[in-house]
């Protein structure tokens, strides 16, 4: 790839060291063979379909009432404003690639009514967690940088359903 046409500063963002960051993270074998066996990215692919993590996460935040929710990639254990309650990972599934998983700090209580809202919402049916997808956590994991730490969201989504790749 050599960049992005007439924008530098998005080829900047996604170039390292001459390489193209993907936000897959791959292993190499002795026959030099390369597998993806994670991402970092915020998409799943489900069943075929490309799901962004972030629009997921606006849409509940937005459903719970948390202010100009997700946006930002920040998360914490009590709301706040622009400050997401809920956090989108993926997990490894059998039938269709991947699901969504959500780790949250609410009342489990108040899950039904957020899917409810975010069902009318207009999302695809598809963009829309299950009701057994979702993780309750004292704080969403973060990283120094008060950013998701995606790998650490998905290894807790993963013991908690029991799902392995």
């Amino acid at each position: 790839m050599g960049g992005y046409l007439g924008r530098d500063d998005l080829t900047a963002e996604a170039m390292r060291d001459g390489w193209y960051v993907t936000g897959d993270i791959a292993s190499l074998d002795e026959d030099g063979f390369l597998k993806i066996t994670d991402r970092l990215s915020r998409f799943s692919k489900i069943g075929g379909e490309m799901v962004p993590h972030g629009r997921v996460e606006e849409a509940l935040n937005a459903a719970a009432g948390a202010n100009g929710a997700a946006g930002a990639g920040r998360a914490a254990s009590a709301p706040g404003p622009g400050v997401p309650i809920l956090a989108v990972t993926a997990v490894p599934d059998a039938r269709k690639g991947e699901r969504l998983a959500v780790l949250h700090t609410l009342d489990p209580a108040a899950i039904p009514a957020i899917l409810e809202r975010v069902a009318q919402s207009g999302l695809p049916n598809l963009f829309i967690p299950r009701a057994d997808q979702f993780i309750k956590v004292e704080a969403i994991p973060l990283l120094g940088t008060g950013k998701l730490d995606l790998r650490a969201m998905r290894r807790v989504a993963a013991e908690a359903l029991g799902a392995t790749g």
